[in-house]
């Protein structure tokens, strides 16, 4: 049996509270992203606002301009892979440029070398690019947080989400639970969603949690599976501790018939 960690839960235990000192300089804007996704379908108790930002799926930071592109999308199926928010085709050389701090771990630093592969590796027509250096048609920053979780954020205007934050407790995991991580976090910065959305538990077990059907903001990657299962993809909500860090056929899939 798998033992499962979640990737990082996010919610200060109201919506509009923070977790800082000081958020009410946020709290307009929080309140329309917190608005929109609950206009398109995410349920009020799985928003959550940490420190400055509004969090949905628990990992997953939404700005206001993804927010509202959630409501200006036509509908999807219930079923999900992606957000309606996508990268466009302007967009081909990521270049992923981590903080010295981020270098300095080991684990960390050889862990997004693997997750990068996986994705350059497939032929995409976007691909990623460890920087910094130079010909970038977009960046992403990978920077530290606390703990063993992740956290990134949905593409907007086009544009992958512009950071990844990575626990600085995943020293002491394996390099194939590092690669698993990173990988679903830039998955999110491309727009891909939590594969088992709405039922958490297969991947995290305990009690069955819906993220929201999302109306506007999930859609079925045609060829892949309608339902989830325990280790069918990386971008499953929570990771089986003896993972191998690699797509699985429907994730390949899913990424080939995006981009």
């Amino acid at each position: 049996m798998f033992k499962r960690a979640a990737v990082l839960v996010v919610s200060c235990g109201a919506l509009l509270a923070g977790c800082g000192t000081d958020a009410r300089v946020e709290d307009g804007e929080n309140e329309e992203i917190i608005s929109n996704l609950v206009e398109a379908g995410f349920p009020a108790d799985d928003i959550g606002v940490f420190g400055d930002a509004v969090y949905v799926g628990h990992d997953t930071e939404v700005s206001l301009d993804a927010s509202r592109e959630l409501l200006q999308r036509g509908e999807g199926s219930e079923e999900q892979y992606c957000t309606t928010n996508l990268v466009g085709t302007s967009v081909t050389k990521i270049c992923v440029n981590p903080t010295s701090t981020f270098n300095s771990y080991s684990r960390l630093s050889a862990g997004l070398d693997a997750a990068l592969q996986n994705y350059n590796q497939l032929g995409l027509r976007i691909f990623f690019v460890r920087g910094p250096t130079t010909g970038c048609t977009a960046n992403i920053t990978a920077q530290t947080m606390a703990g063993t979780g992740g956290s990134a954020g949905f593409p907007s205007n086009g544009r992958p989400y512009g950071t990844i934050n990575i626990g600085v407790g995943l020293q002491s995991y394996s390099l194939d639970y590092n690669e698993h991580l990173i990988t679903h976090e830039l998955g999110h910065t491309i727009g891909l969603r939590h594969a088992d959305y709405y039922n958490r538990s297969i991947s995290c077990g305990g009690t069955a949690t819906n993220e929201g059907t999302a109306g506007v903001g999930a859609v079925l990657i045609p060829g892949t599976p309608s339902t989830a299962t325990p280790g069918g993809s990386i971008m499953n909500s929570c990771i089986p501790l003896d993972t191998n860090g690699e797509f699985t056929s429907s994730d390949i899939t899913m990424l080939n018939y995006l981009y």
